[in-house]
């Protein structure tokens, strides 16, 4: 797609979300990004997303590169990526290294931003702010076999009732024509 930006091909990008993750970072790390960077700029290299997940689990990253050259940084999304999962991110909604440092994907890296978020939900330790809904949980139901078999005879009327339906008087479009000897 010649003349298309990248951001538009890889996912559509939601401008009140980002600020929302950026908010959230800012208040559990007590810093605002910097006013002349953008939003992918200040995550590209890793660092605060690593001291993110430290605010809410310490130590869930071990080292994090503050310098060094490319390969460092990348390490440090890596590391980012590894303890997510240990924190209870499901890896499907994790962006890949190269969505944030080749800038392919950023609205995969707010969505990873708001996987984590959600993931504090399921931490009782961690007291706020939290960051997207709070996920559904299981409502595991036991029935007997009575119960079971004194539905099995009615009909729910979430169907609708079909009481004097009928197809009769109905017409659609014009009536067909055979032609014998054609």
């Amino acid at each position: 797609m010649p003349g298309r930006p990248l951001w538009q091909v890889a996912g559509k990008r939601d401008k009140d979300q980002e600020r929302e993750a950026q908010h959230w970072i800012e208040t559990l790390l007590g810093e605002k990004f910097p006013a002349d960077q953008l939003y992918e700029d200040c995550l590209r290299d890793g660092i605060r997303l690593c001291r993110l997940m430290n605010r809410l689990s310490p130590g869930i990253v071990p080292k994090i590169n503050t310098s060094g050259g490319d390969y460092k940084m990348m390490d440090n999304i890596s590391q980012f990526q590894k303890a997510c999962i240990k924190y209870g991110v499901a890896d499907v909604d994790l962006f890949q290294t190269t969505d944030l440092w080749d800038k392919k994907n950023i609205a995969l890296v707010t969505t990873t931003i708001f996987a984590v978020g959600r993931a504090c939900y399921r931490h009782p330790e961690f007291r706020g702010p939290y960051l997207g809904p709070r996920p559904s949980e299981e409502n595991r139901r036991e029935f007997t076999e009575e119960q079971l078999r004194a539905g099995e005879g009615l009909i729910g009327l979430q169907a609708g009732s079909n009481k004097g339906a009928t197809q009769a008087g109905l017409n659609f479009g014009a009536t067909r024509k055979i032609l014998l000897g054609k």
